[in-house]
């Protein structure tokens, strides 16, 4: 008989971060004195309101405004962006703390009401001709450094509105803010019952990596009833959600919802919708055959959708405690060479790391750079396993590319999603890749499975909410979606992504309802599958020159946003708008189920 499964290493070993970098606490004077200096700032930069259209016809005169203007509104962003970064940061650890998140709450109202009159900015910035823009850089060479900022800034010109109608979505966004946070504090405040045992909503979707199919399966009806109680307020949020965002598209004159994240991500809609059709049109052959050998090797004609995740043995796994998870991440960024793991080993020398799973805490991972002139901070909850390592890898990736492209400002350091998610998927790809190379011959099927379920889950997966929320969002247009048809959507997509070896039990309709980036970023997700696939183009790349890839691929990281995709990843010989570039990670992921067949 097994032994109870219990993850191998005691989450109380991972540390907890110290935000003293930002403020020491809520009652910090340097809060109000910062909030004070921003304001000096904005009023320094409103008094030059109307002067860039003045001097147009004057292009040194022009210059030197748009590169006192820019610079001024950065260095307000700062103050503001590390503000705003600390009331977030600390809400998220304590998301069952209400004067936490009040406090997040009355900085944003406070950092919308010092930011919202600096609007004009980019208003006058667009009203500017092209020739005058660069007229003025010529006679003003110093200016030249925001050429990047100003091509973003002017790929929104014909979404602009006017002051006014600017001004007012500006100052209502703490007000739709309010939505997200209701989400997050019912989730976070969720309980689910699996067996005896009462878990978070991390714990529980852990458990379902669970070796022991009861365990899966108690923590998935869990799931279930709590998702299900929870599911008609997810809808109204959702919902509600949808319908703020489609009435900015239509004044905005945006035709479709996913748009605007497309300009925000540099990327036009038609390259988006031709990667979402290649990697729906790949599913028989990557996650239908998959799970159908999963099935096989599990012994059962299909898999419930508890399964999914399961790990090909019923003994428990590997474990990994936060001094062997951090190692393996360290040695795997080393393998790349140049300074990629002294910087990571910064987060670990410094208490810049917050993994530590814990009541009130909320569920997920993420990297936040903060400013570019302080430091990253890294959250996740660690549990001791595999995936657990392979998320710290994640997001160590995203904290090193943000301390090296801090060098560009907090302007152009901000990188498109079309980039943000290329550092990160590549160090989880380093860190699988050694923890298959040092693997015993016994536990290497196993660590096959479970990357290939990694990368089902990153592009085939997410591809699949991304259809999800496209639908949903096209229905939302004609009136409030029942929270029945939003369970119809996500049972028809997420079931033809997995295919006919995976039931999606009763209850799985209400799942859609856990996912942070329908309610927090809508259009986000398909960054990941995209992100991937581009990961596995320059994995290639460097099998073929590992020295001679490094130092290109850490110019890319440290140009942060002053680059479109297209234009970095040019020096590696890929065209990303080459229809072909996409099959290039769905055929190496497919070659990864090939060995997999091979060993089963």
């Amino acid at each position: 008989m097994n032994a109870p499964f219990k993850s191998p290493a005691d989450p109380l070993d991972a540390p907890i971060w110290d935000l003293s970098d930002l403020y020491a606490s809520r009652d910090d004077a340097r809060v109000e004195s910062d909030l004070a200096r921003a304001r000096v700032l904005v009023g320094e930069l409103n008094g030059l309101q109307g002067q860039l259209i003045a001097a147009r016809a004057e292009p040194a005169t022009l210059g030197q405004r748009l590169d006192r203007a820019v610079e001024l509104y950065e260095q307000a962003s700062d103050i503001l962006g590390a503000l705003g970064a600390y009331a977030f940061l600390a809400a998220s650890t304590n998301r069952n703390d209400a004067a936490a998140q009040g406090f997040e709450a009355t900085v944003r109202e406070k950092l919308t009401a010092i930011a919202t009159p600096t609007i004009w900015v980019t208003l006058e910035v667009n009203a500017l001709e092209d020739g005058e823009i660069d007229a003025a850089v010529g006679a003003h060479p110093a200016a030249a450094r925001w050429s990047p900022w100003f091509r973003r800034v002017r790929a929104m010109k014909p979404h602009e509105l006017s002051q006014e109608l600017e001004t007012f979505l500006a100052e209502r966004g703490p007000i739709s803010a309010q939505w997200p946070r209701l989400f997050d504090e019912t989730l976070a405040a969720m309980k689910v019952k699996a067996g005896r045992d009462e878990l978070t909503l991390a714990e529980a979707l852990n458990r379902l990596s669970d070796p022991k199919p009861t365990q899966r399966k108690a923590a998935a009806e869990g799931l279930n009833a709590a998702l299900g109680e929870r599911a008609s307020t997810m809808a109204l949020v959702l919902n509600t959600v949808a319908a703020d965002k489609a009435l900015e598209d239509k004044w905005r004159g945006f035709k479709r919802p996913a748009d605007s994240r497309h300009l925000s991500n540099e990327v036009d809609g038609e390259s988006v919708d031709a990667m979402a059709e290649a990697v729906a049109a790949a599913y028989p052959v990557l996650s239908h055959r998959y799970y159908a050998l999963k099935a096989r090797v599990l012994g059962k004609p299909v898999l419930d959708q508890w399964d999914r995740n399961a790990p090909l043995v019923t003994t428990a796994p590997r474990g990994y405690d936060w001094e062997a998870g951090k190692a393996l991440v360290l040695e795997s960024l080393g393998d790349l060479g140049g300074d990629f793991a002294e910087r990571a080993q910064g987060f670990f020398d410094s208490p810049w790391i917050d993994g530590k799973a814990r009541a009130g805490k909320q569920s997920g991972a993420y990297a936040h750079p903060v400013t570019a002139d302080r430091h990253p901070y890294v959250f996740l909850n660690w549990m001791g396993e595999r995936r657990d390592v392979l998320t710290l890898a994640h997001e160590l990736g995203h904290g090193v590319h943000q301390t090296l492209a801090a060098g560009q400002g907090s302007l152009l350091a901000d990188t498109p999603l079309t980039l943000a998610e290329t550092a990160s998927i590549f160090a989880e790809g380093l860190t699988f890749d050694r923890l298959l190379k040092t693997a015993p011959a016994d536990e290497q099927r196993g660590l096959l499975a479970g990357r290939i379920e990694d990368g089902l889950n990153t592009v085939v997966r997410q591809i699949a909410f991304h259809r999800f929320e496209t639908r949903f969002h096209d229905e939302r247009v004609a009136g409030e979606v029942p929270v029945e048809r939003i369970g119809e959507i996500w049972l028809e997509e997420m079931g033809g992504s997995l295919g006919p070896a995976i039931t999606l039990n009763p209850g799985y309709e209400h799942w859609w309802s856990y996912v942070s980036h329908f309610v927090h970023s809508p259009f986000y997700v398909y960054a990941y599958a995209f992100g991937d696939l581009l990961v596995a183009a320059l994995m290639e790349t460097r099998a073929k020159d590992p020295t001679g890839f490094t130092p290109l691929y850490r110019e890319l990281l440290a140009g942060g946003g002053s680059k479109g995709y297209v234009e970095a990843l040019a020096p590696f010989g890929l065209n990303p708008r080459d229809p072909a570039f996409w099959t290039i990670g769905t055929k190496r992921l497919e070659r990864l189920i090939d060995q997999f067949e091979a060993m089963v």
